[in-house]
């Protein structure tokens, strides 16, 4: 598969995998900017994608940034039909300003094949042993 990216900002960085066997693509930031702590930032990446119908861009952390920073991905997803720029949301979990500077990763992006289920509406779902069982209902 060939995915098509474009350059929307003289800073943008291509998306690239740092190793061959890589699931996710390192996305970067074109500004310098500041988080402050308990707040979100739509970072710009500078590019837009062409994404293959029948996929989708699934924006993740990256393990560095998440674990040693504190630092949160949101609102990850990037349709196939989206042409405009990609945005990384980032949410700062921490006590701590946290800092980029132009060109450093931010997160990375994982392209996946999904599928469309055709909905339908029922009376009654079948029974499994879980059942209503919700959070912590599997034990520990």
């Amino acid at each position: 598969m060939k995915l098509p990216i474009k350059k929307l900002h003289p800073e943008a960085k291509i998306p690239s995998f740092a190793h061959a066997t890589d699931a996710g693509m390192d996305l970067h930031t074109t500004i310098d900017v500041t988080i402050e702590p308990g707040t979100l930032f739509a970072i710009p990446t500078g590019i837009a994608f062409a994404i293959p119908t029948g996929h989708v861009g699934l924006i993740w952390d990256k393990s560095g940034v998440a674990i040693k920073r504190g630092l949160k991905t949101m609102g990850g997803v990037v349709d196939a039909g989206y042409r405009g720029e990609v945005f990384v949301g980032l949410f700062n979990t921490t006590n701590e300003i946290q800092s980029f500077v132009v060109g450093e990763k931010v997160a990375q992006m994982v392209i996946q094949k999904i599928e469309q289920p055709e909905i339908n509406e029922v009376e009654d779902l079948d029974e499994t042993d879980r059942g209503e069982g919700a959070f912590g209902s599997t034990g520990k």
